[in-house]
């Protein structure tokens, strides 16, 4: 049974999904033309966007009207897989083998279809994650330079980001960020997100002539890479959150 949204005294919103409390992020934005709610990719908070003269009372009631849609999101996270000896870590759309040894050179080194890593045990992950922020910054540079080629663009600085939400993102200033979680992803998605921020180097919003830029940039099926973040991007939470 789905609670009501209720209030803890002192702190932020909750909304109680059966069992499951989540807290609810209201966030005002300049752009926004309604409200729209979102479940954090992790699954552990849930985001109401409104306008700037939107009210906290009716983004919690809008929150409260999809609690049963948001329960069934919060039923599709994947659940946590943290990275370990004999297990498997997502790298370009494939799991690597993850091979580790005490005694095996601490920085990961990457063989066919496994990654050897040693020095202690309790810092596998950590330095997993270290080694795929490196090779998500060395793809998507390449990624980033290829396409701003076929765009006829200079190429601008180029970021990692850690969001919780957004896979990419295009700065006024033309610095690019992509979510360093897309090197686990095929490279036909990580690229599309990658052409996504270089169309909009030359056109800041969504409309026809964004589109076109796009279509002309990527040299993939954009459709497919979409479906494949919508169905599955959650699962990029998973090893490391």
């Amino acid at each position: 049974m789905i609670d009501w949204l209720r209030r803890e005294p002192r702190e932020e919103p909750v909304i109680a999904l059966g069992e499951r409390r989540l807290p609810v992020v209201v966030v005002r934005h300049p752009r926004a033309r309604r409200m729209t709610l979102r479940l954090a990719p992790s699954g552990d908070a849930v985001r109401v966007t409104l306008p700037r003269w939107g009210r906290t009372a009716e983004a919690l009631a809008f929150a409260r009207s999809r609690a049963e849609w948001l329960a069934a999101q919060l039923d599709k996270v994947p659940l946590a897989d943290p990275p370990r000896p004999g297990g498997t870590v997502p790298y370009r759309g494939q799991p690597l083998a993850i091979r580790w040894a005490a005694d095996a050179p601490r920085s990961p080194r990457l063989a066919g279809d496994a990654v050897t890593i040693g020095g202690p045990e309790r810092h596998l992950a950590s330095r997993l994650a270290r080694w795929l922020e490196r090779e998500a910054l060395r793809l998507t540079a390449a990624d980033l330079a290829d396409f701003c080629a076929v765009a006829g663009v200079a190429q601008p600085a180029l970021r990692l980001s850690r969001a919780q939400r957004r896979w990419g993102s295009c700065a006024s200033d033309g610095t690019v960020r992509i979510n360093w979680r897309l090197v686990m992803a095929p490279d036909a998605v990580r690229r599309s997100v990658v052409a996504h921020e270089v169309a909009h180097l030359l056109h800041f919003d969504h409309g026809p002539a964004f589109r076109a830029a796009l279509a002309r940039i990527y040299d993939g099926d954009l459709a497919a890479a979409d479906r494949w973040l919508k169905d599955r991007g959650r699962t990029l939470y998973a090893p490391f959150g």
